[in-house]
């Protein structure tokens, strides 16, 4: 998804990519010039049209032929609801341990503080700085610095032809493919032009600080996460619909919901566009423009960009802080209580076992 985006401003054009590609024609014996067959002027059987330049947004993909049965769909939903729950369960489990790791590792943080006071300082280390550096981030700029990393690894893994297969297979969506399930997260960390990924990051990156503020580190990357999957799963469901086929990657639908999240938590902040800083608007205004845009997108059959992946993420993040917030997160006290029983018991056992 071209996206174009900064702290406090976003170009709406700007979209996950369903991308167009043309698929590779079987090689064949090109005959020489001069036994090529004349066509007399103004002859009704005329010469194939030379096929138009591919994108560079991605390579062509495996020919896929036929169309798949809307029973397909069955799994991908089921898939959706099931990591979903487990996102969700898994964060408040793991809110959980880091509450209590920092309740623990509070007096060691405070030793560790005096060692480093009475401790010779290396000045101009390596390490220092980058410990300086990463200090210096906000809790969301460090949240989002291992989803950007992994992005980063998996736009390596497209430059390997060795694993070109590999990564249509299993790191782009599309309903009519052999996979169905896991591509529907892998593609969300996966991006083909190294522009696609940049805007794509940068967006992420200057949302971060915003959106971890708004629901706490583990609980954003339950929604991210989730925000993928089910991003995708919509993306399936109007491919089906309009039997348009087409392999689609990248963040985007992940990232409409931390758009969307943010807008519509924050409708009166004022956004501006870095080319154009004269000009602002409000975020709420921004949230219409953009389900405008992929709402039409998709009324109309715009090809260039996965609108209903947009529309499914902004929804989802839409939906999720306005009444999500309340009816899933704020409801996971009876796991927390469940998991917290079973390392006490655990605990326990333990101890007697060692006396």
């Amino acid at each position: 998804m071209a996206w174009r985006c900064w702290a406090r401003a976003w170009d709406p054009r700007a979209h996950r990519l369903t991308v167009l590609l043309e698929q590779r024609r079987g090689f064949r014996r090109v005959r020489p010039r001069s036994e090529e067959p004349q066509t007399p002027a103004g002859s009704a059987e005329a010469r194939p049209a030379p096929p138009p330049p591919r994108r560079s947004l991605c390579p062509p993909p495996p020919a896929r032929g036929g169309r798949p049965s809307p029973r397909r769909l069955v799994k991908p939903l089921l898939f959706a609801v099931g990591f979903t729950g487990t996102a969700f369960g898994t964060a408040a489990i793991w809110q959980y341990e880091a509450l209590k790791s920092r309740v623990q590792s509070y007096f060691e943080e405070a030793r560790a503080d005096w060692l480093d006071k009475i401790r010779p300082q290396k000045r101009g280390s390596f390490r220092k700085q980058v410990n300086s550096w990463w200090n210096n981030l906000t809790e969301g700029q460090r949240t989002v610095t291992g989803i950007i990393a992994a992005n980063v690894f998996i736009f390596c893994l497209w430059r390997l032809p060795g694993m070109r297969r590999i990564m249509f297979t299993y790191f782009t969506s599309d309903p009519s493919s052999k996979a169905l399930c896991s591509p529907m997260l892998l593609s969300t960390f996966s991006h083909f032009s190294l522009f696609h990924m940049a805007a794509n990051m940068y967006v992420l990156w200057s949302f971060s600080s915003s959106v971890v503020s708004l629901l706490g580190c583990e609980q954003f990357i339950a929604v991210y996460l989730s925000a993928g999957v089910i991003s995708t799963f919509v993306s399936y469901v109007a491919k089906m619909a309009t039997g348009k086929f087409e392999p689609s990657l990248g963040a985007s639908g992940a990232i409409m919901t931390v758009l969307a999240a943010v807008c519509t938590k924050m409708p009166e902040a004022k956004l501006a566009i870095i080319f154009l800083p004269m000009f602002t608007f409000t975020a709420g205004n921004a949230l219409k423009a953009i389900i405008a845009f992929d709402t039409a997108g998709l009324a109309l059959g715009w090809r260039f960009f996965d609108h209903a992946a947009h529309l499914g993420g902004a929804l989802f993040g839409m939906w999720y802080v306005t009444y999500g917030h309340e009816l899933i997160w704020k409801n996971r006290e009876p796991l927390v209580k469940a998991w917290h029983e079973m390392r006490t018991r655990n605990a326990g056992k333990g101890g007697g076992r060692s006396n």
